[in-house]
């Protein structure tokens, strides 16, 4: 495979089309359509989308029933085909076509030279500025006919897919302008017969607050149907006697605006964005009502038309054409963040007070490192007291220092616990874990400084162990700590250890957010000034687990790589089922430069690095290894605790239902296939 090709790696381009359309004047209007179709091929694009009628203009009312008009139309069609052979994209492009005894406002979809089908439109209006009917056959009935058009006779109705026979997944249907707006749309249906990419060729005129309302359809359309919409409407140049058109073009992914156009441009406009087709796919295949539906409306289903044809598309590098975020689980954009934050940090509070309330009101029995994820646990635990109107010394705090635990984390975590009037204490372990250390005969007993996974071990156990017995004595539950990103490499001392607890309140939350969770507790005001000042100190902590003795810090990133990464790796294998290639290909144009592209707002400068392929790959294959051959185990037995992001939680009893003795090498194997 080519790894840097978008089409190796399950992606299509495709572009919504707008410009300057010549009303009543179809070669005009045909150059436009094969200038704008050159630049899409350059440009690596599969399907380009245009405008209604684009090859009249959509506001020529009854010029509409003269001859002369559509017998130009038919010649500019054929000037499209003929100009198109040599070019990549399909040209899905607006005409009136005779047949029978009526014109048809059609979508005629062109490729490489003949004419593959005509679509035309269901639903033409007859309302408040529309007077279609006057003109216009209803098309909603056509199905299973043919038309003849350019010298041929080619399908021709409603019922109509088109399917690239090499590029799996790129199934497309068309529908015109209202068709859109109806409360079954057209494609609703095509979506449920196979279809992935919809498009809309539209003319409807603005009118204040419309382009917001299209826009509301087209996401509406692209979630509902679990599909990519493309909606390219008309602007500059058609009639302005009693309307205003502008331009409006986009393309939606499964509810995600992946591109847009500016409104009312003066020359030609393209949205062009390259649209996931696994993405799709997978989230058809674990959807199961998305196929309970399609069966439920199988008698309208069941006998779509499809026509197949050959796309041959580039396989070199053409760049990646949409948004990534770097952190999956982390949007870059503000207001989204901030609503993410609050979201997440009361459904945890709201899981904790539920359960508390829910097994006789406990107090809460937690042990606080000075590190974030235990601090995040702590004011979420705050916060749920708050709610229940219980006092917060109900909570029982223990920051339990051993061998390698700095003053740093300590003195944080006593100030935390403090300013929040929890019930605060220090439990210094390392006596104890010294006593079972030399028990057992370690060389760390006898003096030597060997700091294997035993001598880690017995610290995180000895911990655990210590809150779970304090919690029988003083009648409260242990509020586990440890989060999404821990379980899904492992990283955590199994059974007596930090894997352990009677619920946990961070397993939905992703390392990568947990920072951004404490902030907004900052800038929000949850708690007071005090506390704010100690939170933010420990946010410019580095992660540790603080179990080694020396004097570097011991760093958990330079052990299992960064969070970063693996986040990433993790929200594109649970949210959808991606190979490691293709996650390799996203990792590295989302990170390998890191002045592109937008950062979580508050993410420090100086933590803003890029990865390049080697590394991406090397902490992939870690990641694969550990998640998918090492650390199921423990997740199958995690503890209780509330699902957080969309993008997936590891629980046994909910999202992620996997074998203990699963094996890694499907991952590795696909890891190996592309040429670094």
């Amino acid at each position: 495979m080519n790894f840097w090709s978008i089409y190796q790696h399950g992606f299509a381009r495709v572009a919504a089309c707008t410009g300057h359309t010549v009303i009543a004047d179809p070669p005009a209007n045909a150059e436009a359509v094969l200038r704008h179709a050159r630049r899409c091929a350059e440009e690596g694009v599969a399907v380009a989308v245009f405008p209604e009628m684009g090859l009249c203009g959509y506001s020529i009312e009854d010029l509409l029933l003269q001859d002369a008009l559509l017998d130009e139309v038919e010649k500019a069609l054929r000037d499209v085909v003929t100009g198109s052979a040599d070019l990549l994209p399909v040209l899905v492009v607006g005409a009136p076509l005779r047949h029978r005894n009526r014109i048809y406002n059609c979508a005629v979809i062109v490729h490489r030279g003949r004419i593959l089908g005509v679509v035309p439109k269901s639903y033409p209006p007859n309302y408040r500025e529309f007077y279609e009917r006057r003109q216009i056959a209803d098309g909603a009935d056509e199905r299973g006919g043919s038309i003849r058009v350019g010298g041929a006779s080619v399908p021709f109705g409603v019922d109509l897919l088109f399917a690239a026979d090499d590029v799996p997944g790129l199934t497309l249907f068309a529908e015109i302008c209202e068709d859109m707006w109806v409360p079954v749309p057209p494609s609703a249906e095509a979506a449920l017969a196979g279809a992935t990419l919809l498009v809309n060729l539209s003319g409807s005129p603005i009118t204040v607050g419309r382009a917001e309302d299209r826009k509301l359809l087209c996401r509406s359309a692209s979630a509902r149907c679990l599909a990519a919409y493309v909606y390219a409407a008309a602007g500059l140049g058609e009639s302005t006697t009693d309307l205003s058109w502008d331009g409006q073009a986009m393309v939606y992914e499964n509810g995600v605006l992946l591109a847009e156009t500016e409104r009312f441009p003066l020359g030609d406009e393209y949205a062009v964005a390259d649209v996931d087709l696994d993405l799709l796919r997978q989230e058809r295949q674990r959807m199961g009502t998305f196929d309970d539906n399609r069966r439920t409306h199988r008698a309208r289903t069941a006998d779509f038309r499809t026509v197949s044809f050959v796309l041959d598309p580039p396989l070199t590098d053409l760049g990646l054409r949409r948004r990534l975020e770097r952190f999956p689980f982390v949007p870059a954009d503000a207001d989204r963040l901030a609503l993410d934050c609050f979201e997440a940090y009361n459904i945890q509070v709201e899981g904790l007070q539920q359960r508390l309330a829910s097994i006789g009101g406990p107090k809460v029995v937690i042990g606080v490192s000075g590190g974030l994820d235990s601090t995040h646990a702590l004011i979420v635990a705050a916060r749920a007291m708050d709610r229940a109107g219980r006092p917060r010394s109900d909570i029982l705090a223990w920051t339990l220092p051993g061998f390698a635990t700095s003053d740093h984390t300590k003195d944080n975590a006593h100030k935390l616990m403090n300013s929040l009037g929890v019930t605060a204490a220090e439990l210094d372990i390392t006596p104890t874990a010294r006593l079972m250390l030399r028990e057992m005969g370690h060389p760390f007993g006898s003096g030597e400084p060997v700091y294997d996974v035993t001598f880690e071990n017995v610290q995180a156990g000895l911990r655990t162990d210590y809150l779970f017995r304090l919690a029988n004595q003083r009648g409260g539950i242990v509020l586990g700590t440890g989060d999404l990103s821990e379980l899904a490499l492992g990283w955590s001392t199994y059974g007596v250890g930090d894997q352990m607890s009677h619920y946990n309140v961070n397993s939905g939350v992703p390392k990568t957010l947990v920072q951004h969770l404490i902030r907004w507790v900052i800038s929000s005001g949850q708690f007071g000034d005090e506390t704010g000042r100690t939170l933010a100190a420990i946010l410019d902590t580095e992660i540790s687990p603080e179990l080694v003795p020396g004097e570097e810090m011991q760093s958990t990133e330079s052990k299992i790589g960064p969070y970063a990464l693996h986040d990433f790796t993790l929200f594109h294998v649970l949210r959808y089922g991606f190979r490691p290639s293709k996650i390799a290909f996203l990792a590295w144009h989302a990170w390998h430069d890191r002045e592109s592209g937008a950062w979580p707002p508050g993410f420090p400068e100086a933590k803003r690095v890029a990865y390049d392929l080697p590394e991406i790959r090397q902490w992939l294959e870690v990641f694969c290894r550990r998640f998918f051959a090492f650390a199921q185990f423990k997740r199958s037995a995690m503890p209780n605790g509330p699902k957080v992001s969309a993008g997936g939680s590891l629980s046994p009893r909910g999202d992620w239902r996997a074998p203990s003795d699963s094996s890694a090498r499907a991952w590795l194997r696909d890891l190996a296939r592309f040429d670094e």
